[in-house]
């Protein structure tokens, strides 16, 4: 039995809640097949951490994280800290010093859950946002001068290099082509962005002309939202910029039900440095401590871990879970249903051992 090094960072919210409950799940599955067996070592860093010692982490928390296979994550975010700070404090430092380029946020909607789109069905909303995590309108660069007065000057630079698009376009097309994927759908807005997006345009034209079986079409920003609404089931796999990703990958899951179903991998596709597995819903404080936030995010986020780890078997085994959780109508309340965290996980655990 292979024995797999995670680090565990809760967070903030409902991130100690949904951790401990994914972890849950992923032991159950583990027990199951008997194929892995996982380490995890917890940290108590993110918001609280910081409110005593004005860092998100430890100086030498990178250092620290480089030697684990893979990253738990639950959530970041507290009304005490300003969100650019808990940000740029944590999660982006984690994702650049480790080149986690591609974050991978599938979409589906679960038999079972309403959408609040009328008349779609399962079979309608299934499809994979792929987003450039690195660089693009998330660059740190640029200021402000002459601040509180009348002459202040903001400036924010975006940069997109050919590096970097050019990995994230080849991996949606490679991530289309492994997952039985016809179609890669690219987020632009190059009637408006003058030089970054005519930019993002070719190097797709560039780089789909090498996977000829593989259709492609792409969409300014603006129709594409419309599109994800009105015809959702044109998508397979939409690849955008870290803004343009970032806004679809939140849209999307809302279609399907709910942000709390909304999970997340941001990969190291080399393996040079370790990948992140993490929930897109943030640390929900007006929930928080409740009992009722959705566990499934965290849970999907782990079944994707461990598909990254090599047990497909196993992502497959918890994917079926819950899906016939949702089937059985046992869903928390931001998906309608009256059930909560700690009987949402328990079902999940049930179904994997009942298989």
């Amino acid at each position: 039995m292979k024995v797999h090094s995670i680090a565990v960072i809760p967070g903030d919210g409902i991130g100690k809640e949904v951790v401990p409950a994914a972890m849950k799940v992923l032991d159950t599955v583990s027990e199951v097949t008997g194929s892995f067996k996982l380490e995890y070592e917890a940290f108590p860093w993110g918001c609280e951490y910081y409110l005593k010692n004005k860092r998100m982490m430890p100086e030498d928390g990178l250092d620290i994280l480089k030697n684990f296979e893979a990253i738990f994550l639950g959530a970041v975010g507290d009304p005490k800290v300003p969100d650019h700070v808990s940000l740029w404090g944590l999660l982006i430092p984690i994702r650049r010093e480790f080149q986690q380029y591609a974050n991978v946020r599938p979409v589906r909607l679960f038999e079972g859950v309403r959408s609040p789109l009328a008349d779609v069905t399962p079979s309608d909303i299934d499809f994979v946002v792929i987003r450039e995590n690195n660089e693009g309108e998330y660059s740190n660069i640029g200021g402000r001068i002459y601040s509180g007065t009348e002459r202040e000057i903001v400036i924010q630079e975006s940069v997109f290099t050919r590096y970097g698009v050019e990995k994230i376009i080849r991996f949606a097309f490679e991530y289309a082509v492994k997952t039985g994927r016809r179609r890669v759908t690219a987020a632009t807005k190059s009637n408006g962005i003058i030089f970054t997006m005519p930019f993002w345009d070719e190097v797709f034209e560039e780089i789909g002309n090498e996977y000829p079986q593989i259709e492609r079409d792409k969409f300014h920003i603006d129709a594409l939202s419309a599109k994800f609404v009105l015809n959702p089931q044109h998508f397979d796999v939409v690849v955008g910029s870290n803004l343009f990703g970032d806004i679809l990958s939140d849209l999307g899951p809302a279609l399907a039900g709910s942000l709390g179903i909304a999970a997340s991998a941001n990969l190291n596709p080399e393996r040079e440095f370790p990948s992140m597995f993490e929930p897109v819903h943030g640390s929900a404080p007006d929930i928080a401590g409740k009992g009722i936030a959705n566990p499934v995010a965290q849970i999907w986020s782990g079944a994707m871990m461990l598909e990254f780890l090599g047990y497909k078997e196993a992502e497959e085994l918890i994917m079926n879970a819950i899906k016939d959780t949702f089937k059985d109508g046992i869903m928390t309340p931001d998906l309608k249903g009256k059930a909560t965290t700690a009987e949402v996980t328990e079902t999940i655990c049930k179904k994997i051992r009942e298989y």
